[in-house]
This record gives C-alpha cells, structure tokens and sequence, in this order.
C-alpha cells in the first residue's frame, strides 16, 4: 500500500468573513478576495432565461452575484449549453476554444476558468482498457495545445485556467456503484492518463511561460469517505501518489452527507486528500479545491440549506482551498426522466440552483450573495 506522506496543518476555525485572506506557496498570490475563491458551475441547465446564447447568459448571472470563479463543461457543448446557440463542429479542443461563444466567455472578467475537459475522439474512460503509447502521446499532445492556446492567447490578463475532468471514482469503475472497486488495470491506466495530460500542459508552461496567465491541470476525486474509513482502493489512495497533478479537485457529496451527522468530517476529508496527493509547486501542499458541492432544496428545509452550506464554506475557506465551487447556477436534474425540457416550474426539477425554473432567487443565492458583496 502506498504510504500517505502526512502533513502538520494548523486550521483557525472562523464565522464566515466578507473576505478571506490566507497565503499560499509559489505564484500563488495571498490576500485573495473571496470572489476569486467562490465559485459557481454552470454546465446542463434544464431551462434558460432570454435570448442570450446559453453559455453566457448563466456566465452573466454568476458575475451579477459577486463571483469572479465560473466551472463550465469544456467537452460536447452543443448537450450541455444548447439553448440560443448553434454550435459549429469542432475537430481539437483548440478550436473549441476559438468558437464565438467561449471566446465571449474567456473575454468576461473572471479571474479563473474550471474547463472539465477530455481529448477528442476517444471515450472519456478509455484508460479503464489500459492505454498505450500512441494513446499517451496523443493525451498528451491535445493538452499541449490547449494549454499553449491559452498561455498565448490570454498572455497579461491576469487569469487562471484549469482543466480537470469529471468525477474520477465514477469514471475508473464505469459505474456508479460506490462498493464495487477498480480493477488494477483501470487504476493503472488511469496514472499513465492523468500523467499524459499533466506532461502536456508541463510542456505549455515550459515552452510559452506563465507571462500573467496561468493554466493548471487537476484531477477530481469524489469518493473519499469510504477510502478513509474503510482503506477501499480509489483515486485518493490509489491513483493520486503516482500522479504529478497540479491540483486535485474534490467534489464533495460524500463528506457533505457524512457532515451532516458528524460535521467535523469535511475537514477530516480534505486533511485525507492532501496526504496522498502531491504537492504542487504552485500551491503547495494547499493544493486541494471543492470543485463540487451543493444542496437539493426541494428536498430540505431552510435551516438545512443553511446549515450545510455554512458547515462546507467555513470549512474549506479555514481549511485553505484555493477554490470552492457550488453546483450549480441552474439545476441540471428532473424531478423525474418524463418531464420534457426546458422547464419553468420549480418542482419538475431537484432543486441544485441558485436561481430557480421561474426566475426566483434561491435561497443558496443569498447566501453566497452575502458572502460575496
């Protein structure tokens, strides 16, 4: 079994500050404001709002609440920002990148993008079959070019790119069955994936600099719990030592369901996280986000939305995550697989939103909102 390398971390348990300043090790600026921390996804709405394409109509609204951290799916845009669009064929995530609409999106005044991204023309999971060295070189190449793409073309902008991909523990077993483990070839494949993309946005940095932009690579883990509790073989413990990722995102169900019964988890899961993953040159050992995290709110009361959503912010913001991230600004779930799409009424959805099917503001909405301005 692969020893995690244990760190001494000092936490300073804090009320919810209007901002929060911590520093971090290398390019890293300390005395961040929390716009630049808290961040929002907008990725397969169930409904819009307007004429305006739908990519950046919800980009739009996320600036409106004080954010300046957007996560939005880099990958099959025409499914998961359909609404005022028309999306051209792309055949490189370069050209994905120059299309109108995220051109638009890029030209917004966030200061980090999160781009869940996967090469083209392969499965997102083909690694679970092993990969081979044609395979790894052409990873690796297509993440060279989109991280050299944006090194060149957002040179001075002081704005920070992250290209991650979806949640790994699902993606490594092909399922969505938490007690089903990975098999040791799909663990072995999955290494020499993150580390073939990883080695093209290396080359990027190496060859273009980081001249006021920056472009980092993570990984996402979503099964940590049981990792932690039970030793059960997954991406934390199993994949991330071997692995020379910049980031690790966490998108954190697990821990936020476990919280609410033992509300000093969450941090326990973080602590777990950055014991096995690598430090970054960037962010030291500090190098673990909330890439996911939210709250249904047609299923819990008001005082549970508040109480989960405090417990998860205060904690990573004390923690130090560079980023946490809330999914999401329109809720992507239906209530049930018979209701047609786009919807308008608050009940034919679960309730993942800041803004609601009839054009209200949830309460998560003032929440951050408060946080924020």
């Amino acid at each position: 079994m692969q020893m995690p390398k244990w760190k001494i971390v000092v936490v300073f348990f804090l009320a919810v500050p209007l901002s929060f300043v911590f520093g971090e090790a290398g390019d890293v600026a300390s005395g961040r404001e929390m716009g630049d921390i808290l961040g929002v996804t907008h990725a397969r709405g169930r409904y819009y709002f307007g004429e305006q394409d739908f990519l950046n109509e919800g980009a739009d609204r996320i600036l409106g609440l004080g954010s300046r951290v957007v996560k939005v799916w880099f990958t099959k845009p025409a499914d998961s920002y359909p609404w005022n669009s028309d999306w051209p064929e792309v055949s490189s995530l370069v050209e994905m990148a120059k299309t109108p609409y995220f051109r638009t999106l890029f030209d917004k005044p966030f200061t980090t993008f999160i781009l869940m991204a996967f090469s083209m023309d392969r499965p997102a999971a083909y690694f679970r079959n092993g990969v081979t060295d044609e395979q790894k070189r052409d990873e690796q190449e297509q993440f060279y070019e989109l991280a050299a793409h944006l090194l060149k073309t957002y040179r001075n902008t002081d704005k920070t790119f992250i290209l991650q991909h979806w949640e790994g523990d699902w993606l490594i077993r092909g399922n969505y069955n938490p007690n089903s483990d990975p098999t040791p070839m799909a663990i072995a494949g999955m290494i020499e994936w993150l580390n073939a993309r990883q080695a093209g946005v290396n080359q990027a940095r190496k060859e273009f600099g980081c001249e006021g932009v920056r472009v980092y690579h993570a990984a996402e883990v979503n099964l940590v719990v049981k990792s932690m509790n039970e030793n059960r073989p997954n991406l934390v413990n199993r994949v991330l030592p071997h692995t020379r990722v910049d980031l690790v995102s966490y998108s954190a169900w697990d821990a936020m369901e476990a919280s609410s019964r033992k509300p000093d988890v969450f941090k326990k899961t973080l602590d777990y996280i950055a014991a096995y993953a690598p430090d970054s040159a960037a962010f030291g050992s500090k190098n673990v986000y909330v890439g996911e995290f939210g709250v249904p709110a047609n299923r819990f009361s008001a005082a549970e939305i508040d109480r989960r959503l405090s417990n998860t912010t205060r904690t990573a913001l004390a923690w130090g995550c560079p980023y946490i991230v809330y999914w999401q600004l329109y809720c992507n779930e239906l209530a049930s697989k018979e209701i047609a799409v786009p919807v308008r009424n608050n009940d034919d959805v679960k309730g993942f939103w800041l803004v609601k099917p009839d054009g209200t503001r949830g309460r998560a909405w003032d929440f951050f909102h408060k946080m924020l301005n």
